[in-house]
């Protein structure tokens, strides 16, 4: 795919891309198998892992967990109320949408209790090993603390266009919009309203500015994180993207990653079409 090679031009010390369809068609360009420090990335892996919890009876999606009257489904959905890095509660459940990185951290002890395993173990048995991922492992904190390769997002993106380790209902439900019309900012692109997120996932919707390309439909989710990494899932071109990076998060992404979104999901798109 000549798109991906847009990333040789990011100036980053290194990159490296992916693309892949729901049939496992996959492209990649650049240092492939090079593991990257995901940052907020991090959070759609255990976002996954905490489903896979729900499906084996370990978690329930509206148990009680973090700030009163929040459940693992707010806290997902950063629609708990807490603060973006602390325990300050800053509105009720489900009245605002507060990007929180101390939300996971808490889903993160609660997913650990539930299980009787460290996060990082639980996260390794559920998703790692059953996806047969190489270098992914969490190394710190559930909200940024991972590592990981194109080479194993890719087949992280493909599991969430054709679910595996959890139902497609499953899948449906964690990658549409929870808690409808609550208003909040992206980080990085402002106040969005409504700032639409499902469980772990943030909804593209019609977010405007957003990270995600013009032609990427509604329906696309996806994360990106502050180390310069982003995985995109768009499940009505049936395209993922992914792309990692060691340079910080900042207006060159703003600009280098729709371009690029755009780029491959029409070449992956018109190549899949034509075959």
């Amino acid at each position: 795919m000549q798109a991906l090679a847009a990333i040789d031009d990011w100036r980053a010390t290194n990159a490296a891309a992916g693309a892949v369809l729901a049939n496992g068609t996959t492209w990649t360009h650049g240092a492939s198998a090079r593991p990257f420090a995901l940052a907020s990335v991090t959070k759609p892996l255990v976002a996954l892992a905490a489903l896979v919890a729900v499906e084996e009876g370990s978690l329930d999606l509206d148990q009680a967990a973090g700030p009163p009257g929040s459940t693992i489904r707010h806290l997902l959905a950063h629609a708990s109320g807490l603060a973006p890095d602390n325990d300050t509660i800053l509105a009720p459940p489900a009245t605002r949408r507060i990007y929180s990185n101390r939300g996971f951290d808490v889903l993160g002890t609660v997913l650990a209790d539930a299980t009787g395993l460290p996060v990082a173990q639980y996260l390794h048995e559920a998703v790692v090993e059953p996806l047969g991922l190489s270098v992914t492992k969490l190394d710190g904190s559930p909200a940024s603390g991972a590592v990981s390769s194109v080479d194993d997002l890719v087949v992280v993106a493909r599991e969430l266009l054709a679910p595996t380790i959890i139902s497609t209902a499953t899948a449906m439900h964690a990658t549409t919009v929870a808690f409808p019309g609550l208003d909040g900012v992206l980080p990085g692109f402002g106040r969005q309203s409504p700032n639409d997120w499902g469980l772990g996932f943030e909804v593209r919707d019609a977010k405007s500015p957003h990270w995600t390309g013009a032609e990427n439909s509604p329906a696309t989710f996806g994360h990106f994180g502050q180390s310069g990494t982003m995985l995109w899932v768009d499940p009505a071109a049936g395209v993922a993207l992914v792309s990692l990076t060691d340079r910080a998060f900042g207006p060159w992404a703003v600009a280098a990653w729709p371009a690029l979104s755009d780029a491959a999901l029409a070449e992956a798109t018109t190549g899949f079409m034509g075959r």
